[in-house]
């Protein structure tokens, strides 16, 4: 029971403070809305009817937006950084080859591409995405690439010996043996598509969590920016729970 509620523990006392902070009040409405007036405005976005206002009824759609948008950048990221990274952590020349040129590219903050991938692919789906696979892309990187330098080379020759080709080794030996680094990294770099989703959202897009945000801050909705805050904060969980979910019952299916 006690494992249960733990990882409750800490939003349930968040929430306590909140609430005590906006309804005794010690700061003021137009910075921390009570949280029955997000409540409140969360079901205006979740069930009012279209039309209603400019929040009523967004939300089913804002949702898919931003998924699709998470969704696309990171399957991106992924299928580049993780062949990528298992090359580099296994080839030196690669690693050698590549060092360079991904460390540089990471040291530049993720605000300093938003002109350029504008001017590039200008406002919506291509720019959001570019932005969340360009971020997603070191953390998985990096994951795979200490994986794959730490896998014991003795692994790699026994199942040499036992007859596995090269294509079969990957898979068989050297992906599982890095799976513990690549989830950490696959981990990370999901969490932060969604700082990028919102960056990308932020330019002016018609749709999607960000661009709620955005739409609040220009019409003074403090209620509106912290409930999609929420909002991103409670999908983003549950889309590292799915993942993690996946990868479980992807790794029961290869023991069957």
């Amino acid at each position: 029971m006690a494992a249960r509620l733990l990882p409750w523990l800490l939003p349930a006392c968040t929430l306590g403070l909140w609430a005590l902070l906006s309804l005794g009040g010690l700061v003021p409405a137009y910075l921390l809305p009570s949280p029955k007036q997000v409540l409140d405005t969360a079901l205006t976005y979740f069930f009012a009817p279209q039309g209603e206002s400019y929040l009523a009824g967004r939300f089913l759609g804002d949702a898919l937006a931003s998924l699709g948008r998470v969704g696309a950048g990171f399957a991106l990221a992924v299928a580049l950084g993780l062949p990528l990274g298992l090359l580099s952590g296994r080839l030196r020349p690669m690693r050698l080859f590549l060092e360079t040129f991904i460390n540089g590219v990471r040291a530049v903050p993720g605000i300093a591409w938003l002109p350029l991938a504008l001017v590039w692919f200008g406002i919506g789906f291509k720019t959001t995405v570019f932005l969340v696979s360009l971020a997603a892309f070191f953390p998985v990187y990096l994951g795979a690439a200490s994986g794959a330098m730490q896998v014991n080379p003795l692994f790699l020759r026994a199942g040499a010996m036992m007859g596995l080709g090269r294509v079969r080794l990957v898979f068989t030996v050297l992906v599982p043996a890095t799976m513990p680094h690549v989830v950490t990294g696959l981990r990370l770099g999901l969490g932060i598509s969604f700082a990028y989703l919102v960056l990308g959202e932020l330019t002016g897009v018609s749709d999607g969590l960000g661009a709620t945000i955005m739409d609040a801050r220009m019409l003074g909705r403090v209620d509106v920016i912290v409930m999609g805050i929420l909002l991103i904060a409670v999908i983003g969980r549950l889309c590292d729970s799915g993942m993690m979910w996946g990868l479980r019952l992807f790794k029961s299916v290869r023991r069957l």
